[in-house]
Parts: C-alpha cells; sequence; structure tokens
C-alpha cells in the first residue's frame, strides 16, 4: 500500500472515530437529560433563541409595543381578586362561632352599667381538620310474630330484612373497602402504610386483609360494572389506548423480574360517554388489543408501537405529541447551539399544529374537519417538505435522524386525523388516564399475583372512570359497595345500567 493510500486510509478511519465520538456524546447527553435534566417540554423552555418558522421578527414587531416598567416589575404583587377565598371554600359547610364577652364581663367600665350587643363583625375564615374515627356496627335481625295466626294453630313469623355484605364473612363494611382503595389507588398509599394508620385508629387490620377485601370486592362488583362499560366501549367510535409495565410476582412460568404489562383503552373526546378501562396481560403482545378491542371498528388513537396493527378494521390515528418528543430528544445540551436548529424547526412545526387545535376546540366536528383542512394541512405539507430536504443532510443513527425517520415511516397514520373532526392529533387522553397508575407503582412497586394486578386494574378503571365523569371516586366505590350487593344482577343485566358512571342515580348521589 502506497503512502497516499495509507494516508486515505486514515484519514476514513478518523472521520468514523469522529462520527462514532459525535454519535456517542449525543446518547450521552441524552441519557443525562432523562436523568438529570428537565422534563417540561414547554415551546418557552425548548426553542429560546431559536428561528422560527411561522412567528418571524416581522410579524411580530410593534413600534408602538410599550416597554415594561422595570420597577413595576420588581414590586410585582400578585392581585388578589374579591371573593376569592369564599370560592375556594362554597363546597365545604361552615359553622359560625362567635366570639363574645362573658356574662360576667358585660359591664361599663366606667359607669358599670349592663353592656348590650348591638352587632357582629366578620373577622376571617379559617379551615379546621376533623381527624378520622372508627366505630363498630353491631347489626340484629329483628323477628315480628302474628299471634292471631299463633292463637289459630298457624304460627307466622317473619324476620327484618338485613343489607348484604360486601365480603362475605367479613368486618368489612362499604366504608372501609372504599377508603383502603381510595387510600391506594387515588392517593398511592400502599397498603403497609395504611396498615399503620388504621393502628392509629385502635383498629388491627393487616395488609392481608385489607388485600382480601380489595380483590373479593373487585371480582364480586366491580368486574360485572367493568364488563358493562367494555360492552359499551367498543360501541364508540373514537378509542384511545396506552400501555405500561408493571411487576408481577408468582406468575406462572415467569420470574418475578419479567415485566408484565398495565394497558388502558379510553373513549374519545367526543364520545358519548367518557370511560377509562385498565386491563392487565402478561405481555404485550399484539394479540391482547386484538382481543379486547374485538368488534370495534372506528378511530383508534396510539403510539407507533406494532403490535396494534393486528387489531382489524380500525383506521390508526398516531400521536403528534410522541413525534414532538422524538425532536425534544434529539436537542442538544446547548439549545442555542447551531446544533439544534433542526430539532427546533420540528419543534415549531408541532407547536404550530398544537396551537392551531386549541383554537378549534369549541368547534362542532364538521367545522373542525373543515378548519384543520384550511388552517393544518398548508403547516403539514411545508413540515413533510422540510423533512424531505433535511433527512439526508442530518447525521445517520443521530436522534434527529430517528426522529426524522419515525415521522416519513409513519406518515399517513399521522396524517389520518384529519379524516374526522372527532380525531384528535395527540393520544394525551390515553396517557392522562394510565398516570396515575404509574405514579402509584412508584410507592406499591409491584403486585403480588396476576388476581392481585387484575383486581388493581378493575378498581383503577373505576376510578378513573369516576373522575372522567365528574365523580368522586370515593363516593362512588362507596354507592356501589352498599347499594349493588343483593341486587340481582345476575338473571337481570340491565339492572347494572343504574350503576354506571354516567346513570342519573350515580350522578346525583356521588358528585
Amino acid at each position: 500500500m502506497s503512502a497516499a493510500e495509507q494516508v486515505k486510509t486514515l484519514e476514513n478511519r478518523i472521520s468514523e472515530l469522529e462520527l462514532e465520538n459525535k454519535l456517542l456524546h449525543d446518547t450521552v447527553e441524552y441519557l443525562t437529560r432523562k436523568l438529570f435534566g428537565r422534563r417540561s417540554e414547554k415551546a418557552s423552555v425548548l426553542s429560546l433563541g431559536q428561528m422560527s418558522l411561522f412567528d418571524e421578527a416581522e410579524t411580530e414587531a410593534d413600534p408602538k409595543a410599550v416597554e415594561p416598567d422595570l420597577k413595576q416589575v420588581q414590586g410585582y404583587r400578585r392581585k388578589k381578586f374579591n371573593g376569592q377565598r369564599m370560592e375556594l371554600l362554597k363546597d365545604i359547610p361552615h359553622d359560625k362561632r362567635l366570639c363574645t364577652l362573658v356574662e360576667e364581663d358585660r359591664f361599663c367600665e366606667k359607669c358599670n352599667t349592663a353592656l348590650i350587643s348591638v352587632g357582629e363583625e366578620f373577622i376571617r375564615t379559617e379551615i379546621e381538620f376533623i381527624p378520622a374515627k372508627v366505630r363498630a356496627i353491631d347489626y340484629y335481625r329483628e323477628t315480628f310474630e302474628c299471634r292471631t295466626c299463633r292463637k289459630n294453630g298457624e304460627p307466622y313469623m317473619e324476620k327484618s330484612p338485613m343489607p348484604y355484605p360486601v365480603v362475605q364473612h367479613s368486618m368489612a363494611s362499604p366504608s372501609t373497602v372504599a377508603w383502603v382503595m381510595h387510600q391506594k389507588f387515588v392517593n398511592a398509599i400502599p397498603l403497609y402504610r395504611q396498615e399503620k394508620e388504621w393502628q392509629t385508629l385502635g383498629v388491627s387490620l393487616s395488609r392481608a386483609t385489607m388485600a382480601n377485601w380489595i380483590m373479593a370486592a373487585s371480582r364480586d362488583w366491580l368486574t360485572p360494572i367493568l364488563k358493562l362499560m367494555h360492552q359499551k366501549l367498543l360501541q364508540e367510535k373514537y378509542l384511545h389506548s396506552d400501555e405500561t409495565p408493571v411487576q408481577v410476582m408468582n406468575e406462572a412460568g415467569r420470574k418475578n423480574t419479567t415485566d408484565s404489562y398495565m394497558w388502558v383503552y379510553s373513549t374519545g373526546k367526543h364520545c358519548q360517554h367518557p370511560i377509562r378501562i385498565f386491563k392487565y396481560q402478561p405481555g404485550r403482545s399484539g394479540k391482547y388489543p386484538q382481543e379486547f378491542l374485538k368488534g370495534f371498528t372506528g378511530y383508534l388513537h396510539t403510539d407507533a408501537y406494532s403490535g396494534y396493527k393486528k387489531v382489524e378494521k380500525i383506521t390508526r390515528c398516531l400521536c403528534w405529541t410522541h413525534l414532538r418528543r422524538k425532536f425534544v430528544d434529539a436537542l442538544p445540551k446547548d439549545i442555542r447551539s447551531p446544533d439544534a436548529t433542526f430539532p427546533s424547526q420540528g419543534i415549531t412545526f408541532c407547536n404550530k399544529l398544537f396551537e392551531i387545535e386549541k383554537a378549534l376546540e369549541k368547534l362542532s366536528s364538521e367545522e373542525r374537519k373543515s378548519e384543520r383542512l384550511k388552517q393544518e394541512k398548508p403547516v403539514l405539507d411545508a413540515f413533510w417538505a422540510w423533512i424531505d430536504s433535511t433527512r439526508n443532510t442530518v447525521l445517520p443513527k443521530s436522534k434527529l435522524s430517528e426522529a426524522l425517520n419515525y415521522a416519513l415511516n409513519h406518515k399517513q397514520e399521522l396524517m389520518n386525523y384529519l379524516e374526522d373532526g372527532n380525531c384528535s392529533i395527540s393520544n394525551n387522553l390515553a396517557e392522562n388516564s394510565i398516570r396515575p397508575f404509574t405514579i402509584g407503582r412508584k410507592n406499591w412497586l409491584f403486585s403480588g399475583s396476576p388476581k392481585g394486578a387484575a383486581a388493581s386494574a378493575a378498581v383503577y378503571s373505576i376510578i378513573e372512570s369516576a373522575k372522567a365523569n365528574g365523580l368522586n371516586p370515593y363516593k362512588y366505590l362507596y354507592y356501589i359497595f352498599s347499594e349493588l350487593p343483593g341486587v340481582q344482577f345476575g338473571q337481570h343485566p340491565e339492572f347494572l345500567e343504574d350503576y354506571l358512571p354516567w346513570s342519573p342515580e350515580v350522578l346525583e348521589a356521588c358528585k
């Protein structure tokens, strides 16, 4: 090999190493930001100092704009509005506490004449906390006898009806089971901490007992309601879905460290009934949404996970928030550097679409579809043209290249939301529904068994559906456990309609 060829080979090797070093450096920055960096994706944070494609200085400049007064800025105080405090306390019962003089002090210090009350003056409002207390209720059944029938030799006796227990052969009441579920699945307080709280109230209640209550009550009373809600969900036209890993112990034939998954299925924003259903599955295979969504033939909003392709007869709408996140991940540590220009432009395109969507929220479905084609289609055309002109100029295998390829590979699914005004541009609805589960998971870490995971899914479904319908989750759980036992819904499934979260009786009792 000649000297020139050796030099050329070394130059190529240096270029390869520089490229590899750049990719490794970007990876380290990305992982560091994920671990320790700012989690916010607000536009003001991400695109500071970057060129905007739509909000150019020429369109924003105003010679008449008034410069801020620094004294006013430095001395800024939050404005208080009359009645603001009372608005915060409007749903809380008020007790009047009058501070008065004791009888022996009601005399004039000048002439010793008795004082007469001439009015009251409002001073302030305080919030008083009343600690929880428990009590034991001993149920007795009364027996009645007909004395006339007894005299006639035909004794007749009748016992008073009894409320059905929420858990058979247990001291559980509707209020205690509802509270245990509320604490664990709404407030993310694990059972071992609840065990200590019960002890402070004078009750020795083990976590094992509470776990038994959750599983029994979920199986007997929540699951029948969820099966009906599942039927209602499949009749809708717009659904959202997402999944997140969960560690489940004691699964047959699997290690405890193997990831299982909690799936969530949600009706869309413009559907008739807000429904959120969680479903525990031992894996992430596409067969699980395929089975759960069998019979659904509408628009399904998801991320780009390929498993959803197994769901038949649907139109997939992919999430622009996920795509935007890809460009966010491609931003360098210094967002003012030249390397941030391309990712920033991608973020700007996405932000423009979200900005238009926000302005179209209150329109009808047909008006929204028409305005999307008029306002968003030009932005989308510019976005795809920008990608075509950019993708061959970026570093292969970089985060930016990954974002561009992600967009191109899923172009049709990202555009499908334009077909119907009731479709959504993002899958945020499902992500927001599953977030309470991911927050709770940080506290209780894992489920003890598949049955426990299935029970957790049922409780989360009821709670999140209650929230979506504007209900108080605790009141809804209490209503179910106090009213549903004893109802013959096995023979008459239609009776369950009265216990759905949008039922008029439920809405009246559980707001």
